[in-house]
């Protein structure tokens, strides 16, 4: 009885701190134009995430959407036994941040990713231990099935990926962006690079690069942001005239739903 009724309170815990709701808040330049973004305020995305090897080295983002479980990119091909993810970091050469590293139990990735084409990018991460929610580590909102974010919305990437294709950044970086049509973006790529489970931002100045790849891109809606997509590829060279490509969480919604469920 007396589980239960810890469970039950940890549980109001969880649903009143929300998702989507940094504590500390974000401030975007104008929703300004990482290449050629900005230093984040530390701690305002809070379910930024580094996937790093035991050395330190940070290979890859993610995002945190409960107390177990992380979203990223299926291309990060990441190990159970060989990586970890570090929670709550933001400056990458700090050793007083009060970060969590978190072991994985779990690496579940889309039966139907596709490492040609990148199509189904994605791969759910089952963390060891739960997850401590602080003022600086709380989970993002994912976009729904029926969530569809008109072209022109100006969205937020978030990583510590290379800013200018030669170094990597050792506070992370957040850049505004405005989302394409799908029509816009497979006018640039081609009709049949661009599938129904990819969205596309970008081609004005800013672009995501190598190292953010699987870490999230959140558009805000009355005050709460919900990620819509996960870095997934983009130009080789970084090109920021040309739409970064992220897999698309409305598409992907049920499949993420009923791995986190049965899992």
């Amino acid at each position: 009885m007396t589980t239960l009724w810890i469970l039950c309170c940890l549980a109001l815990v969880g649903s009143a701190l929300g998702c989507g709701a940094p504590a500390i808040k974000p401030q975007i330049s104008g929703y300004n134009k990482i290449v050629n973004g900005e230093n984040a305020v530390p701690g305002s995305w809070p379910w930024q995430v580094s996937l790093q090897e035991s050395t330190g080295f940070h290979f890859c983002g993610g995002s945190l959407v409960s107390q177990y479980w992380v979203i990223t990119a299926a291309h990060c091909g990441v190990s159970a036994s060989r990586h970890r993810v570090i929670l709550g970091e933001h400056d990458r050469q700090s050793n007083v941040e009060q970060i969590q590293v978190k072991t994985i139990a779990k690496v579940i990735s889309h039966p139907y990713y596709n490492g040609q084409n990148f199509n189904n990018d994605v791969t759910l991460l089952k963390l060891s231990s739960p997850v401590q929610f602080t003022s600086r580590i709380s989970p993002v909102c994912l976009a729904t099935s029926s969530t569809s974010v008109p072209a022109g919305t100006l969205c937020v990437t978030t990583g510590w990926g290379k800013t200018q294709f030669t170094s990597t950044p050792r506070y992370l970086q957040q850049v505004a962006l405005p989302i394409l049509s799908q029509a816009q973006c497979r006018q640039y790529w081609g009709q049949s690079r661009i599938t129904d489970a990819m969205i596309c931002g970008g081609a004005s100045g800013v672009s995501s690069c190598q190292g953010d790849s699987g870490g999230p891109l959140v558009c805000e809606r009355s005050g709460v942001w919900h990620q819509v997509g996960i870095v997934s590829w983009d130009p080789s060279n970084c090109n920021v005239r040309a739409p970064a490509v992220y897999s698309r969480i409305s598409y992907l919604r049920q499949w993420i739903d009923q791995t986190m469920a049965y899992n």
